[in-house]
C-alpha cells in the first residue's frame, strides 16, 4: 500500500482552500483515494486554518490524522507550521513560507521561529510570497508552495498536478492558469535544488 497523510495549515485567505482542490481533483483523476478532514477556521480571514488530507492506493477509513502520523505539513505560514509540528511523522517534511503573517499582538520574534523551523531535520522553506510578487502574481504564493511540495507526494506526478492546476483554474482564464502555472514551477525549482543538495 502507498499512502501518504498532508496536514495543510495556513490563515484564513491565504489560499489553503485551492491548494486541497487542486490536490483533490488530482487525486481523483490519478484513481487515489481520497480523505479529507473539513478545512477548519475559513470564516474567520487571518484566524488560522487547517485541514487533513489523506492520499492512498488503498480505502481509507478516517478523515483524520493521528499525531505523528503527517508525512507532510505544508503550510502557507511559519508560525502555523509549527504549532502542527506534533501530528509530522519521525520521517515526515515540512514545507512552509517563510514569511510571518503577524495577525496576533504576540507573534513569536521572527528570527527565533525561523531557527526553529532550520532545526527540523527535513525542512523547505522560502518567501513565497515575495517570489509571487516578483512573478507580478501576487496571489498565487499558494501555488508556489504547491510546487515546493510536489517531490514529496508520490502518490502523485507532477503532470498529474500540472493538469488538476489548469482544470481548477481554468473558468478563471488563461491569464490566471498561466500566472498559477509559473508559480508552481517556480516552487516545484525551488524544492528541486533542495532535494539535490
Amino acid at each position: 500500500m502507498s499512502k501518504i497523510d498532508i496536514k495543510l495549515s495556513g490563515v484564513g485567505g491565504q489560499g489553503i482552500l485551492s491548494i486541497a482542490t487542486v490536490l483533490g481533483q488530482a487525486a481523483t483523476a490519478a484513481g487515489v483515494n481520497l480523505k479529507q478532514a473539513e478545512v477548519h477556521g475559513m470564516s474567520q480571514r487571518g484566524g488560522d486554518v487547517q485541514s487533513d488530507l489523506r492520499l492512498s492506493t488503498e480505502s481509507v477509513f478516517s478523515d483524520q490524522i493521528p499525531l505523528g502520523g503527517a508525512d507532510l505539513i505544508l503550510s502557507m505560514e511559519p508560525m502555523e507550521a509549527l504549532r502542527y509540528l506534533p501530528w509530522l511523522s519521525e520521517s515526515g517534511v515540512v514545507v512552509t513560507s517563510s514569511r510571518p503573517l503577524v495577525n496576533i499582538p504576540d507573534y513569536p520574534d521572527e528570527a527565533a521561529l525561523l531557527a526553529e523551523l532550520d532545526a527540523l531535520p527535513r525542512v523547505v522553506r522560502l518567501d513565497i510570497e515575495g517570489l509571487a510578487r516578483e512573478l507580478q502574481s501576487p496571489r498565487s504564493a499558494n501555488m508556489i508552495l504547491l510546487g515546493m511540495a510536489a517531490p514529496y507526494i508520490p502518490l502523485l506526478s507532477e503532470e498529474q498536478l500540472r493538469a488538476a492546476l489548469e482544470s481548477v483554474f481554468g473558468r478563471k482564464g488563461p491569464d490566471v492558469v498561466q500566472a498559477n502555472l509559473r508559480a508552481f514551477e517556480a516552487g516545484l525549482g525551488h524544492a528541486l535544488k533542495t532535494v539535490s543538495k
